[in-house]
């Protein structure tokens, strides 16, 4: 069986954000046995898999990624879109924009203290997209 469907996640502002409820509230039943393949369907967004119990763990990788990719650095040409486009697009490539997610039982095969986690590097990103694909008996 092989099923798709889009979800559409509120707006955030940018940060690191738990959506693994957002996403089981709009995905169909999910098969005995499968994988679940999340797309992000925007350059300036990504996904990742990480810790869903302390909130400073989504804080202190918020921190770590400003860090790493600064705005207004003098070297960037896309520019015109504001100061945080650029690095949302550097931010994004280095995290990736899709998951892929073993199910079990009809259940996400997540790890006790895992969480499905939007990367929002846009100061207002908007409304973001998802493609959810499932492959599964």
């Amino acid at each position: 069986m092989w099923t798709q469907t889009e979800i559409q996640l509120r707006p955030r502002q940018r940060g690191f954000h738990q959506i693994t409820d957002e996403i089981l509230a709009q995905l169909p039943p999910l098969p005995k046995t499968g994988l679940l393949n999340l797309f992000i369907m925007h350059t300036s967004a990504a996904l990742s898999i990480n810790e869903n119990a302390d909130p400073d763990v989504c804080e202190d990788l918020e921190s770590i990624m400003n860090h790493l990719v600064r705005e207004r650095e003098p070297y960037y040409r896309h520019t015109y879109e504001g100061p945080d486009d650029m690095p949302a697009h550097a931010k994004s490539a280095l995290i990736g924009p899709s998951l892929t997610i073993p199910v079990s039982n009809g259940r996400l095969k997540l790890g006790r203290w895992q969480g499905v986690v939007l990367c929002e590097f846009r100061n207002h990103g908007g409304p973001r997209r998802i493609t959810a694909t499932i492959a599964g008996e």
